[in-house]
C-alpha cells in the first residue's frame, strides 16, 4: 500500500494560491487607481464560492460578484458582509430578499429597474443598482438606443429615494484577443454611455475590465475591475507574458489495482488501444461522470509515481487505465490528473487545449456528486475536528 492518503476523486483547493492571485490582480488595479471585485459565480468556478470570497476579501478585493440572487444570498448566509453584486435573473426572481440583504443588483432594462425600485419601496430600503449597457457582447445589457430612457428612469428612481445608482458597467467580448478591434470599439461605446448617465444627473463609478483586461488593458480599469478566471490562477492571456498566477485546483485520484497484460491484449471499450508488448496497467476510479472528458481518450496522461504516464483506451464513466510499462506502483498510489504543473503534471489548460475548449469549462465542470473537495489553507486553525492535520478540510457535494 502507498503511504499517501487514497482518494477516489478529489479536488484539492489551494487557498494560499487564491490569496496570491488576488494580491497580484488587486495590485495591478491599485496601480490604475481602481478597486477589485472578485467574481465567484458558479460556486467559485468550481473552487467553492464562500472559500474564494473570504480569501479574496482578505487579499485585496473590495467586492464580490456572482451571477444569481441565490448565489449572493448563500454568500450572505456564509458570513460575507462586503458588497456583493448579482446580475442575471429569471422572471420569477424576487428582488426583496436581495435588497433586504444589501445585495447590489444590476438593471439592464426599464422593466428590471422598475421591479427593483418597487421591491425596494416595499422593503422600505434603498436598492443599490449597477446599470448595464450592451457595448457589443449582445447578451444581457441595455441596447444603446434604449439607454437614454433607462438612465432617465434611474435618475428619477434615485431622486424618489428608491435606488442608488452605484455603477455603469459592461462586458468585453474579446478581451483575450489582445489586438481585436472590438475592444476599443466597446470602450468607446462604454464611454458614451457613461457620459449619458452623467448627463442624466447620475454619479456612478465604472467597471468594464474582466481578467484579460485587468492583465493587459490598464487603460480600461476605470474605478473598479472584475477578475474572474485569473483569481483561480488560470491565465486568459498567456501570450501577454508571465503574470505570476498560481492555479489553485488539483484533481487527484488513486490507483485501485494493477495487472500485467500480454502483448496483443486491448484495453477498455471498443478496444481502441492494444499493447504492443507485455506491460503493467493501473486502474484509476475516475471517468467522465467525474469530470474527465471522454474526448481525452487516447490523448491524455497523468502524473503517477514520479512521472507522466499515458492513459490508454477509452475514458469510461467511472474509470480509466494508465500504462505503466514495466514499472510497478502500489495500490493507493496518488494519481494527479491535473494541477498547477509544478511537478510536471498536466494542467487544466492542457486539457482544454487538447480538446479545443477553455480552461474555464474544465474547472467549473469538475465539482460533481462523487467528487469531494479538500480545501487546504495554511492560515486555518486545526482545532476543529473537521480539519485535517495538513490544515485542510474536506467538503462533500
Amino acid at each position: 500500500m502507498s503511504d499517501q492518503p487514497a482518494y477516489r476523486a478529489d479536488l484539492r483547493i489551494d487557498v494560499d494560491a487564491i490569496r496570491h492571485n488576488v494580491r497580484v490582480l488587486s495590485a495591478r488595479a491599485r496601480d490604475s487607481g481602481a478597486r477589485t471585485m472578485a467574481i465567484v459565480k458558479s460556486d467559485g468556478y468550481g473552487h467553492g464560492a464562500l472559500t474564494v470570497a473570504a480569501a479574496a476579501l482578505e487579499s485585496g478585493a473590495d467586492r464580490i460578484g456572482v451571477a444569481s440572487i441565490g448565489e449572493a444570498l448563500q454568500l450572505r448566509a456564509g458570513g460575507i458582509t462586503a458588497p456583493v453584486l448579482c446580475w442575471l435573473y429569471v422572471e420569477d426572481d424576487d428582488f426583496g430578499p436581495a435588497i433586504a440583504a444589501d445585495i447590489e443588483l444590476s438593471a439592464s432594462s426599464q422593466e428590471s429597474l422598475r421591479r427593483i425600485a418597487a421591491a425596494a419601496e416595499q422593503q422600505g430600503r434603498v436598492a443599490r443598482v449597477h446599470l448595464k449597457i450592451d457595448t457589443g457582447l449582445c447578451r444581457n445589457g441595455c441596447p444603446a438606443e434604449l439607454w437614454p430612457a433607462l438612465v432617465e428612469d434611474a435618475a428619477k428612481a434615485e431622486a424618489d429615494g428608491h435606488v442608488e445608482v452605484v455603477a455603469v458597467w459592461s462586458h468585453l467580448a474579446c478581451a483575450d484577443e489582445l489586438d481585436h478591434p472590438s475592444i476599443d470599439r466597446q470602450a468607446e461605446r462604454f464611454g458614451l454611455a457613461y457620459e449619458q448617465a452623467r448627463s442624466a444627473g447620475l454619479n456612478p463609478i465604472r467597471h468594464l475590465a474582466n481578467s484579460a483586461a485587468v492583465l493587459a488593458r490598464p487603460d480600461l480599469h476605470f474605478e473598479l475591475v472584475r477578475p474572474g478566471i485569473a483569481v483561480y490562477g488560470l491565465d486568459p492571456v498567456p501570450q501577454h507574458g508571465d503574470h505570476d498566477l498560481r492555479p489553485a485546483m488539483t484533481f487527484r485520484s488513486s490507483v485501485v489495482s494493477t495487472k500485467r497484460i500480454a502483448s496483443g491484449e486491448s484495453v477498455s471499450y471498443g478496444q481502441q488501444w492494444t499493447a504492443e508488448r507485455p506491460t503493467n496497467v493501473a486502474l484509476v476510479p475516475v471517468g467522465y461522470a467525474d469530470g474527465v472528458p471522454r474526448t481525452l481518450s487516447g490523448r491524455m496522461s497523468v502524473w503517477l509515481a514520479g512521472k507522466r504516464r499515458p492513459v490508454v483506451g477509452r475514458v469510461c464513466m467511472d474509470q480509466l487505465v494508465v500504462d505503466l510499462g514495466d514499472d510497478q506502483v502500489a495500490d493507493g498510489a496518488e494519481v494527479l490528473l491535473f494541477g498547477p504543473g509544478d511537478r510536471g503534471e498536466p494542467t487544466a489548460a492542457e486539457w482544454a487545449d487538447t480538446i479545443g475548449t477553455i480552461h474555464y469549462e474544465i474547472v467549473t465542470g469538475m465539482y460533481r456528486p462523487r467528487v469531494t473537495r479538500t480545501v487546504v489553507d495554511a492560515l486555518v486553525s486545526v482545532d476543529s475536528g473537521s480539519y485535517r492535520n495538513d490544515h485542510s478540510r474536506q467538503e462533500l457535494p
